[in-house]
């Protein structure tokens, strides 16, 4: 293999490898760590839960502006020179939601699997930072390929959407939106 070669296929391994670590090292974070069993509890809500469910919301709605302002920023939409700060800004508000999430998931509650549900949602958290560190690699690397980010930005969201689904959809049916 030449250099050129390595070079060419490091500039998509590396962000990906990266990523992957970081969803596997949460993971076994989760699963090996005691779950401390401790709350996050917000004045106004009822529970955590509820606190976590709102937060995973507000995530999504803000996931949802980077959906249609990447759309914009591709040409799919018709764009305007704030779309750029209004991409970033949306992702950084949408992540900065699902910190205190994260946190209580992985250190009141770890890696759990007692139910199909709970897998795929525990799954998907460990998924959704590990794209999201694969996605800010990959803006850092200017000779990325044009496909990358993309494709980096769709797992992103589509781990958020799944995330949302596998709890707060789940919260919502199951105890109602206001409880």
């Amino acid at each position: 293999m030449s250099t050129a070669q390595v070079q060419h296929a490091t500039r998509v391994a590396v962000p990906l490898s990266v990523g992957a670590a970081v969803a596997v090292a949460l993971g076994v974070y989760g699963r090996l760590h005691d779950p401390a069993g401790v709350a996050i509890n917000l004045a106004g809500f009822s529970s955590f839960q509820s606190v976590k469910t709102w937060l995973t919301t507000i995530a999504l709605l803000f996931g949802i502006v980077q959906l249609i302002s990447a759309m914009s920023l591709y040409g799919r939409l018709p764009t305007r020179p704030w779309v750029g700060p209004l991409h970033r800004w949306s992702g950084r508000v949408a992540v900065a939601f699902t910190l205190p999430v994260v946190a209580h998931c992985l250190y009141a509650l770890g890696f759990e699997y007692g139910e199909p549900r709970v897998l795929i949602h525990s799954l998907l958290g460990c998924f959704f930072y590990g794209a999201f560190v694969a996605k800010m690699l990959t803006l850092s690397r200017t000779d990325a390929p044009k496909w990358l980010l993309p494709v980096v930005g769709g797992a992103v969201f589509t781990a958020l959407v799944g995330l949302w689904l596998t709890s707060s959809l789940w919260f919502f049916t199951t105890f109602g939106v206001i409880r």
